[in-house]
């Protein structure tokens, strides 16, 4: 039973793997060259699985704080209720931190896959 329910959860995180990074390909693919230019191809798809990894590596990462903080918080307001404003209050400002490193994520893929710097120096 154990087996089976391993080889489900490989299964199921394979699949979230693939979606996060074929996301980007599949809204940006106006940003595909038309003409018969294999290295515009090649940095235009290089470009969208960048920004889909920082963007699905950004998501990991914040959900992840936010669950520890989240976790440590409820703790600390376990062991000692009197003080659970001042907890609540470094809870959120932790949760905003964490957050931000989503949003830096989304900066990043947005100028990879719209505003790439390196277009211009490459292409002319």
């Amino acid at each position: 039973m154990l087996r089976k329910f391993e080889k489900m959860l490989l299964f199921v995180l394979t699949i979230v793997a693939v979606l996060l990074v074929s996301s980007p390909v599949v809204f940006a693919t106006e940003a595909i060259p038309t003409d018969d230019s294999l290295i515009k191809v090649i940095f235009s798809v290089g470009a969208m699985i960048g920004a889909g990894l920082a963007m699905g590596l950004g998501a990991i990462g914040a959900g992840a704080g936010i669950g520890q903080a989240a976790s440590g918080a409820s703790e600390a307001v376990g062991r000692n209720p009197g003080v659970q404003g001042k907890i609540m209050m470094t809870m959120m400002v932790g949760m905003a931190m964490a957050e931000s490193i989503a949003i830096y994520a989304l900066v990043i893929s947005l100028i990879l896959l719209y505003m790439n710097p390196y277009k211009t120096f490459l292409f002319g």
